[in-house]
């Protein structure tokens, strides 16, 4: 047998075995991957969701890079990871989707419907690869014959251009759809900063500058109320919608009650060094 013949057979024969490393690394990268895409349907928040996906996708770039095919290994994360998912993570900040939200349809009965689609296409996955077949395996080193991105370009501008172009339009959408339900149109004209002060004037509301948030509160974040001279929290120095989305850390009592422990101390030292001076 000539060494040509050789190389080929053992190539081939390469192409059929699969390794203990091989096989340990799909096992547990899969399973992994099997629970992040069930967390990403099952979590209560979308923050959440999003993450688990995130981690699914760079477990499915590591199997990319397994195989040999580096391209779309990097795509993976750099694209879909890296720019698709930050997309996800900004619109869910900018509507502002809670676990709340989540829970009221807008659409009767869109619940069930979604649970018989993924019923039917689970039906469906399953027979086409208990039907799938494969007689020959090519192999990667006749998939990258010509180079990893050529052999890439070839099928995705060629056989599969059509869902190529598809997955595209639906991007764009979801990014149109994001920017339509985070714009509020304003119909009359902004009012200056000297018209509202007016307004206020003649309404009788708060005249001076309104506290910051976090004021004798021992925090300055913006979730957290600021506190009057008397230790009441302030309404007027939070944003109404964390207060709406029930987002704000009450440390009032938490603030009087360090206060009151600080003078006790004080109260102590000053009592203590009286005495002292006093014996001497």
């Amino acid at each position: 047998m000539t060494p040509t013949a050789v190389t080929a057979a053992t190539t081939q024969l390469a192409a059929y075995t699969t390794s203990t490393g091989e096989a340990v690394q799909f096992w547990v990268l899969g399973t992994i991957a099997v629970i992040g895409a069930l967390c990403t349907v099952l979590m209560k928040r979308a923050v959440h969701s999003a993450l688990c996906l995130a981690g699914t996708m760079i477990i499915l770039a590591v199997f990319y890079l397994a195989n040999g095919a580096y391209f779309l290994g990097v795509v993976q994360i750099v694209v879909y990871t890296g720019a698709i998912m930050m997309l996800f993570l900004f619109v869910v900040m900018l509507v502002g989707v809670t676990a709340a939200d989540s829970l009221k349809e807008t659409i009767k009965g869109q619940r069930w419907m979604a649970v018989l689609c993924g019923l039917g296409f689970g039906i469906l996955l399953f027979a086409g690869i208990g039907n799938a077949s494969l007689s020959q395996f090519s192999g990667l080193g006749q998939a990258n014959a010509g180079g990893n991105v050529e052999g890439l370009a070839a099928l995705i501008f060629t056989k599969y251009v059509f869902a190529f172009e598809l997955t595209g339009a639906l991007l764009i959408t979801a990014s149109v759809g994001a920017m339509v339900l985070t714009h509020r149109e304003r119909v009359e004209r902004a009012k200056t900063q000297r018209e509202l002060a007016e307004q206020r004037v003649r309404e009788g509301k708060h005249l001076p500058p309104l506290p910051a948030p976090g004021v004798y509160a021992r925090h300055n974040a913006v979730d957290v109320a600021g506190l009057l001279p008397d230790g009441t929290p302030s309404e007027l120095t939070v944003n109404k919608t964390l207060r709406r989305r029930g987002q704000i850390r009450d440390v009032s009592a938490e603030a009087l009650n360090d206060l009151k422990a600080l003078e006790q101390r004080s109260a102590d030292r000053l009592e203590r060094t009286r005495s002292g001076e006093a014996s001497k």
